[in-house]
């Protein structure tokens, strides 16, 4: 019996750290455009530069493609992959209010854009640069 309560007493301690590293881990981004820009501000060290933003997401950067490319210099319409020609809704919170609501995925495809424009992942300065222009982008 006491083996069993050592056991279940790990589990119990198992599962808080889960919870803990989970609260932790959601703290990074948040679920807003807004709660994210604020998030990657900090991670950054500054305030954001939405004219800074700009400029990078229309700017190649040795590769190829620029932001750009896919998403058009004004990401309020549908763009289309450079390459495989798929439909990318628009970008600008404003005119896609799913955009940059789920945290993950927001990660998800800042990585995966931003090695396709630069052969790396972003800072945390130029994805709360890019952010907080397309966050000015209104209807």
């Amino acid at each position: 019996m006491q083996g069993m309560e050592v056991t279940m007493s790990c589990i119990r301690t198992a599962a808080r750290a889960l919870m803990l590293a989970a609260a932790l881990a959601g703290t990074a981004w948040a679920g807003t455009p807004q709660e994210q820009l604020n998030a990657l501000s900090a991670q950054a060290g500054r305030s954001p530069n939405a004219a800074q933003g700009q400029q990078f997401f229309n700017a190649k950067h040795g590769r190829e493609w620029s932001c750009a490319s896919c998403h058009n210099a004004q990401p309020t319409g549908e763009g289309k992959h450079a390459n495989t020609g798929k439909t990318i809704a628009a970008l600008a919170p404003a005119f896609n209010p799913e955009r940059f609501t789920d945290p993950a995925k927001s990660e998800k495809w800042f990585r995966r854009n931003c090695n396709d424009v630069l052969a790396r992942e972003c800072t945390a300065a130029e994805k709360a640069d890019v952010l907080a222009w397309l966050m000015t982008l209104k209807r």
